[in-house]
C-alpha cells in the first residue's frame, strides 16, 4: 500500500511538473523572435565562412601537411593562386557518393525500424520509448532510443568486414575524405532547406514555430522545433546523434587503420585519441535518454546551425587529432602518453559525475545524498506567462558547488586532452579545445541570460553562492 502511495504522490508530482514547465516554457525557452544587428552579422559570417573553414582545415592536410600557414604564405608571396589550390582538390565521385548514401540510407534503418534491445539486457541502461522534454508549445514527444544499439551494430559489421569479410578496406574513410565532405555539405545544406521549407508550409506542430521574417536568421536557426515525419524520424535528434556521432569512431578507426598502412604501426597517440574520443562517444549514446533534457533539444529549433553542423562541422572538425596524426605520427613518451590518459579520464569522470549529481538532485527532489550529505540549494520562484508562481531548487553542493557549469569543465579538459596527444608541432590539432572553448563559454552565457530571466533576483543569490562559471577561484 505505501509503495503505491508512493507511486502515486510520484506520479502526481510529475504531472504537475510538467504542467509548470509547460507555462514557463512559453515564454522562457526557443531560439529569438527579432534579430538584432550584431546576431544577424554573426550568422551571416557563419554561413558565408563556415564551410570554407572546414574545407581549409582539411585541405591544409591533404597539401600543406596539417600548416594552417603556408597556404596562405603560398597565396600571399604569389607562389600559388586559389586555383592551383583548388584545382589540386579531389572532386565528388560516383563512389563517394554511393558510400555516404548507403551510410545514410543504413543510419536511418537503424533508427526508425529496429526498436531498442539494448535496455533489456544491458543493467543502468535507458533506451526504448522515451519521453523528451515540454515544448514551448506544451508538446511532449516520445523518442526511441536506440543510438547505442546502432552505435554496436555498425561497429560489429565494421570489425566483422575488417577481418572477415573484406569487401572493403578498412581505410575507405580516409581514402575518400574530401569527396565524402562534398557529400556531407550537399545533405546539410538539403535537409537545412528542407527543414525550412517544411517550417513555413507542413510543419509538424504549427505552435512550436518561430518567425523573424529574417531569412538568414531563420534558415540558420530553423523555424521548427521538432520536426518530424511520420511518427519516429525526428530531424533533431537524428542529425545530432547520427550519422555523424555515430561515424566519429568509425573516421577515427578508419585513420588508425591508415596510419597502421602508411608507416607499419599504429602510435600510442593515435590509440589514445581513438580510446578517450571512443569513451565520449559512448557515454553519448549511454546518456541517448538524458541528451533528451540538454539544450540542443530543449531550445535549439532546427535549422542551419544544427542540419549542417551535424553532417559537416561535427564528423569533420572533431575528428582532426586522428587526421593530424595520419600526416604526422607521434609516438609519445610514457609520463607524456600517461598524462595525456589521466587528464582525459578525469575530464571525463569530472563530466559525467557532474551530470549525474545534478540528475540526480532533480530525479529525488533534493532528498538525496550528495558526497555523503544531504545537498544544499537555493529555492527560486518565477513566473509563468499566465501569471502563476512556481518554484525550482538549484542546487550549491557537489561539484555544482565549485561552479555553475562544472559540466563543461570536464567536457574541457578531456578536449584538452585529444590535443595534447598529437604534441605540439602544429596548431591544427589544437583548434578543437580552443573552439570548444568559445562553444561552452557561449553556452554559459545563453544559459545563465536565460536563467537571469527566469529566476530574476533569486538568480543573483545563487551567483552569490556559486560565484564561479567554470574555473573556482577564476571565471
Amino acid at each position: 500500500m505505501a509503495a503505491h502511495q508512493e507511486k502515486k504522490f510520484a506520479e502526481e508530482r510529475k504531472h504537475q511538473n510538467m504542467q509548470n514547465d509547460t507555462k514557463a516554457s512559453q515564454g522562457q525557452w526557443g531560439r529569438a523572435w527579432e534579430v538584432d544587428w550584431f546576431s544577424l552579422a554573426s550568422i551571416l559570417f557563419l554561413l558565408m565562412f563556415a564551410p570554407l573553414i572546414v574545407y581549409y582545415f582539411i585541405m591544409s592536410c591533404a597539401q600543406y601537411q596539417c600548416s594552417l600557414t603556408d597556404p596562405l604564405l603560398d597565396l600571399l608571396a604569389g607562389n600559388k593562386h586559389l586555383s592551383d589550390i583548388w584545382n589540386r582538390t579531389p572532386m565528388l565521385t560516383y563512389r563517394a557518393a554511393g558510400i555516404y548514401s548507403l551510410w545514410v540510407a543504413f543510419q536511418v534503418v537503424l533508427y526508425t525500424s529496429i526498436p531498442d534491445f539494448c535496455h533489456k539486457y544491458l543493467p543502468g541502461y535507458v533506451g526504448g520509448v522515451q519521453e523528451g522534454a515540454v515544448t514551448p508549445a506544451g508538446v511532449v514527444n516520445k523518442y526511441e532510443i536506440n543510438g547505442l544499439q546502432a552505435w554496436i551494430i555498425t561497429h560489429v559489421l565494421w570489425f566483422a568486414n575488417a577481418s572477415c569479410f573484406h569487401f572493403f578496406s578498412p581505410t575507405i574513410i580516409f581514402d575518400n575524405w574530401i569527396p565524402l565532405l562534398w557529400c556531407a555539405n550537399i545533405l546539410g545544406y538539403a535537409v537545412s532547406t528542407f527543414a525550412m521549407i517544411k517550417g513555413y508550409f507542413f510543419p509538424t506542430n504549427a505552435k512550436d514555430c518561430k518567425f523573424t521574417g529574417n531569412f538568414f536568421y531563420d534558415y540558420m536557426m530553423g523555424i521548427e522545433f521538432n520536426p518530424r515525419i511520420g511518427k519516429w524520424f525526428d530531424f533533431k535528434l537524428f542529425f545530432n546523434g547520427r550519422p555523424g556521432i555515430v561515424a566519429w569512431t568509425l573516421i577515427n578507426l578508419s585513420f588508425a587503420a591508415k596510419q597502421q598502412e602508411l608507416y607499419g604501426e599504429v602510435t600510442n597517440s593515435m590509440i589514445l585519441v581513438n580510446v578517450l574520443q571512443g569513451i565520449y562517444v559512448l557515454d553519448f549514446f549511454w546518456n541517448e535518454a538524458w541528451y533528451l533534457k540538454t539544450i540542443d533539444i530543449c531550445h535549439d529549433h532546427f535549422g542551419w546551425y544544427l542540419g549542417w553542423g551535424d553532417c559537416v562541422w561535427l564528423p569533420y572538425l572533431y575528428t582532426l587529432q586522428g587526421l593530424y596524426l595520419v600526416y604526422h605520427p607521434v609516438q609519445l613518451c610514457t609520463v607524456h602518453a600517461t598524462g595525456v590518459l589521466t587528464l582525459g579520464l578525469l575530464g571525463y569522470y569530472i563530466f559525467r559525475m557532474t551530470n549525474h549529481q545534478k540528475d540526480l538532485f532533480r530525479r529525488t527532489n533534493g532528498n538525496c545524498r550528495i558526497w555523503g550529505k544531504k545537498p544544499e540549494y537555493i529555492e527560486c520562484s518565477y513566473m509563468s506567462v499566465d501569471g502563476t508562481k512556481y518554484y525550482s531548487k538549484l542546487m550549491t553542493s557537489g561539484f555544482w558547488g565549485w561552479a555553475r557549469h562544472f559540466n563543461y569543465t570536464g567536457d574541457l579538459m578531456g578536449s584538452l586532452a585529444y590535443c595534447l596527444a598529437c604534441g605540439f608541432e602544429h596548431m591544427l590539432p589544437y583548434f578543437y579545445i580552443v573552439y570548444m572553448t568559445i562553444l561552452l563559454t557561449h553556452r554559459c552565457i545563453r544559459d545563465e541570460h536565460r536563467c537571469s530571466s527566469k529566476y530574476g533576483k533569486d538568480w543573483k543569490h545563487y551567483t552569490a553562492a556559486v560565484p564561479y562559471r567554470l574555473l573556482p577561484g577564476i571565471f
